[in-house]
């Protein structure tokens, strides 16, 4: 860990202005949220966010990284910078959170839970991420950084939050293709995630990126993430760098269809514990069961994503996707 991290994760740790080795000046603005001003105009503005999810950890060690060489001038930034480590107390613990899944209180959602700590804190990452937008003046570009519970059919992947009246960007696509993300996920509706609630609120080009397997500090493989770690670091330091055209035929795109949603403790999951995200659904397989509610596999084009049985009651126990195509 750098000093950044250890900072973040030191709950008597004082909220000051560093100045870097670099000439930088660095604000704390709440316990893990950093903030870089470069002052230069028509800057683009850039919010990292990681730990979402406190055992996702490699996502953290190279938003860390990234920091220490930014403060220590080995990369340069040419862009506002708005770094969260956002699940503290999960972070500490290594656990996925503690309540509540944090990323399913955004969008407002922490309302109904206000004694939640997780929900306290999504809403201040929301307050800290509309104020940090509504100063900008060139791109306003969010990317969530996560690791999976499961392995994938799609090693790294993105969801594209649900624009409503928004077209998809093909720029960041192709950027997204250029980190080695190998699928993407088109959102069909609005989600109480964070990537949503910044794309939707805050008009920034949001996504959530699932870089691979949760494992714990200390045993990530960085190499893996070296294509995500190589293009946030080319757009921090050369925001208008060319970057190569989107190749559609080598991004697979897909639609969330429905949601698994588990209605009570007698749900049940029929995929193993070991299946993948992105595995095919069989025509007339029975997913899964909540009672009288019963999930159907149709048509054999259709996959999982995201199976946990293990959520509370009321909340999403998996997705079924399906092909798509951009409009």
């Amino acid at each position: 860990m750098s000093r950044f991290l250890q900072h973040a994760l030191d709950s008597a740790a004082a909220l000051e202005h560093w100045t870097l080795p670099s000439g930088l000046t660095l604000r704390w603005l709440a316990r893990g949220c950093a903030a870089i001003e470069t002052g230069l105009p028509g800057a683009d503005s850039v919010l990292l966010s990681c730990g979402v999810h406190g055992n996702e950890t490699a996502p953290i060690e190279v938003v860390d990284a990234i920091l220490d060489d930014l403060a220590e001038g080995r990369l340069t930034l040419n862009c506002r910078l708005l770094v969260m480590f956002a699940n503290l107390d999960a972070i500490r613990a290594g656990e996925r959170y503690g309540h509540y899944d944090m990323n399913r209180l955004f969008n407002g959602a922490h309302r109904k839970l206000p004694e939640l700590p997780e929900a306290r804190r999504a809403e201040e990452l929301e307050t800290l991420a509309a104020d940090f937008f509504a100063a900008a003046q060139g791109r306003r570009l969010h990317y969530d950084l996560h690791t999976a519970i499961r392995g994938s059919a799609f090693e790294k992947f993105a969801i594209y939050p649900y624009l409503h009246e928004r077209e998809h960007s093909r720029e960041q696509l192709a950027w997204l293709q250029q980190c080695g993300i190998e699928a993407i996920l088109l959102h069909s509706q609005p989600a109480n995630t964070f990537s949503y609630f910044t794309s939707r609120h805050c008009g920034a080009d949001a996504f959530t990126l699932e870089l691979g397997k949760a494992r714990p500090f200390g045993q990530n493989d960085l190499s893996r993430f070296s294509g995500i770690d190589g293009a946030l670091r080319g757009l921090l330091s050369d925001p208008q760098a060319d970057i190569a055209a989107l190749d559609e035929q080598r991004l697979p795109l897909f639609r969330a269809k429905y949601d698994l949603i588990k209605h009570s403790e007698d749900f049940k999951l029929h995929l193993a514990d070991s299946v993948e995200n992105f595995t095919l659904l069989p025509d007339g397989m029975l997913i899964a069961e909540d009672g009288e509610v019963r999930y159907t596999a149709a048509g054999g084009a259709e996959r999982i994503l995201f199976p946990n049985p293990k959520v509370q009651p009321g909340l999403r126990a998996g997705i079924v996707v399906e092909p798509a195509r951009l409009d």
